[in-house]
């Protein structure tokens, strides 16, 4: 009954509007991670293969294993093709600006880009799930593989322990968040579109913010020794 009131508060979207809605919003988590890709492969002095490599993989590897794992066909990459033409030109662009204005890419820079494309795709990989009638924590699961996985791939061939392991600040976390943002959005009878664009806000600004603030969930401290094993 209560969702029925809220509906009734709250006017539904036309249902035609939200796939186009979705396909904006993983495009522009696609474009978001891909130049995360660019900044990370550009700090490794990678050459032109190296770089759309990298990009590629930040962009497309998150929402690839989702389909894969929720069994949709084709993959997000193969349904759009356009989208690898304009990560190739993207590539070569950011490129050739790097090399004219003499600009050194660095992890902070990098870190922008990653947390808006970390909130759009928690939210996305969480609405697709949802659409498939998953359970709210397997959808949220998917929400957070979305985001994550693409930049795990990125940061393993650059050589480095993957920011969503070893940056002490919220990551993870916060695409877990948001997707249950999303989750109870839509439990209230919220319209999808409303309910996807704010768990992704909420995602990405909380990524945002704790890089703002350099607020840091708890680690293993220094000279502490492995747990004992009681014997």
């Amino acid at each position: 009954m209560a969702r029925a009131l809220l509906a009734t508060i709250v006017p539904m979207p036309n249902p035609a509007w939200l796939p186009l809605l979705h396909v904006a919003v993983e495009a522009l988590a696609t474009f978001a991670f891909a130049l995360s890709g660019l900044l990370a492969a550009a700090r490794q002095r990678m050459d032109a293969v190296g770089v759309c490599v990298v990009a590629g993989l930040a962009a497309f590897g998150g929402g690839t294993l989702r389909d894969v794992l929720l069994d949709r066909r084709p993959f997000v990459w193969v349904a759009n093709p356009g989208w690898l033409w304009a990560l190739l030109a993207l590539s070569v662009l950011a490129m050739a600006f790097l090399r004219v204005r003499h600009f050194e890419p660095t992890e902070r820079a990098m870190q922008w880009p990653d947390a808006l494309g970390l909130g759009l795709f928690s939210a996305s990989g969480t609405q697709l799930a949802l659409a498939q009638d998953l359970p709210g924590l397997v959808a949220v699961l998917m929400g957070v593989i979305t985001a994550t996985f693409g930049g795990v791939l990125r940061d393993i061939v650059c050589n480095e322990v993957p920011t969503a392991l070893r940056d002490h600040r919220p990551y993870a976390v916060c695409a877990f968040t948001g997707g249950w943002v999303l989750v109870g959005a839509q439990a209230l009878g919220w319209p999808a579109g409303l309910s996807l664009l704010t768990g992704a806000a909420v995602a990405s600004g909380l990524r945002m913010l704790a890089l703002l603030t350099g607020w840091q969930l708890p680690r293993w401290r220094a000279g502490e020794g492995p747990p004992s094993s009681g014997r």
